[in-house]
Parts: structure tokens; C-alpha cells; sequence
């Protein structure tokens, strides 16, 4: 039977394809408060086989990339728009990513980040609802909602981007240093109501 907490998903079987490919479901891991939480598309390989998001390559670039800016990976949370491996690595479809819609709104809510950081043209389309031209838009803040409740969503390219084309990495690591700025994380800048600050952007 399937089962959620709000944060982890425990035997969801909504997308068949994806239940053949997968090897386990791969849930976000990090505080369940954090000021920061991190949406990226979907687990790969890597991700499937150690269960968690953003390992390997991409996860050592936005290690990198939260380092300088003074955060370490613990600090933040990291999850995915769909917690299962794509076959192929593809990228998720469009009733795959409606099917784990829910999960993501439900930690979205549980965890009620300063500021949500989308990780690719993906995970920005899928929360903002419309095309989203990444490289243009990378470190652009958007308000939107999510139900009843306001939520600040930082764009951002992916840490992939940056292994294939080195202009990207400026981007990237810009873009993270002004989520930490935003948050004020680490500073102790963080209020009660995760809400800290952000009435100064």
C-alpha cells in the first residue's frame, strides 16, 4: 500500500515504467526544516543506487558551490520532482511528474523553506507551471503558490550544466551564493516561521 509522511514515500507504484527501472525510491534527505530546499528532476543512476539525491558528479559540483558560499550539504534539503529512476535516464513524463506532483507539494509544505531552488529547466517548469528558458532565467526569484501558501522559487541551472559548458559555473555558483544570501542561512537569520528576510527582496 502506499504510504507518505509528508517528506518520505514508502511503496508509491502510480507509474509503472518507472517501477520496473527503479531500484528503490530515493526520497529527499536533509533537515526536515531547512531554509534551503533543493528541487531537481529525477534520480539517475548513481542516485537509484545509493537512494539519495544528488550524488555523484552534479551532487560534487553544488557541494563545491555551497561550500563557498559557507553551507555545507547537511544544511540544506535536497529532493526531486519524481523519486524514481527514469529508464534510460530520461527525462520524466509529463503524467509521471503529475503523479509525484503531491509528494513534492506535501514537503514543500512540511519542510516551509525561506526559499525553494529549482535545478534545471525541469523541476522549474513543473513547480512554475510554464516554458522556462533556464539559461536566461538562472537566478531569477519568482513568487508563486503552492495551494493556499506563498512560496519565493529561485531559478537555477543545473550543476550538470556546468560540467559540459564552463560559462554555466559562474551562473551556478551565483546563483547558489544569492539563495544562502536570501535565506540567510547560516547567519542566524532564520526566524521561527521560515519566513526570515525575505521581505527584504
Amino acid at each position: 500500500m502506499e504510504q507518505s509522511d509528508g517528506l518520505c514515500v514508502n511503496n508509491c507504484r502510480r507509474c509503472p515504467a518507472l517501477v520496473e527501472s527503479r531500484s528503490r525510491i530515493v526520497n529527499g534527505i536533509g533537515p526536515e526544516d531547512a531554509g534551503l530546499l533543493f528541487v531537481g528532476e529525477g534520480p539517475g543512476q548513481t542516485e537509484d543506487q545509493q537512494g539519495e539525491p544528488f550524488v555523484g558528479r552534479s551532487g560534487s559540483v553544488l557541494d563545491e558551490a555551497l561550500g563557498e558560499a559557507g553551507l555545507l550539504r547537511e544544511e540544506i534539503r535536497i529532493t526531486n520532482c519524481v523519486r524514481c529512476r527514469p529508464p534510460e535516464n530520461r527525462d520524466p513524463t509529463s503524467d509521471e511528474l503529475a503523479n509525484c506532483r503531491g509528494y513534492l507539494y506535501s514537503e514543500i509544505s512540511a519542510v516551509d523553506p525561506d526559499v525553494v531552488i529549482t535545478l534545471g529547466k525541469v523541476p522549474s517548469q513543473h513547480l512554475l507551471d510554464r516554458s522556462v528558458a533556464i539559461t536566461s532565467e538562472a537566478g531569477s526569484i519568482v513568487e508563486t503558490r503552492f495551494g493556499d501558501r506563498p512560496q519565493r522559487l529561485l531559478l537555477s541551472v543545473h550543476p550538470a550544466a556546468t560540467l559540459y559548458d564552463r560559462t554555466q559555473r559562474e551562473t551556478f555558483f551565483e546563483t547558489i551564493a544569492k539563495a544562502v544570501d536570501i535565506a540567510g542561512v547560516g547567519g542566524g537569520a532564520r526566524s521561527g516561521n521560515g519566513q526570515s528576510r525575505l521581505g527584504e527582496f
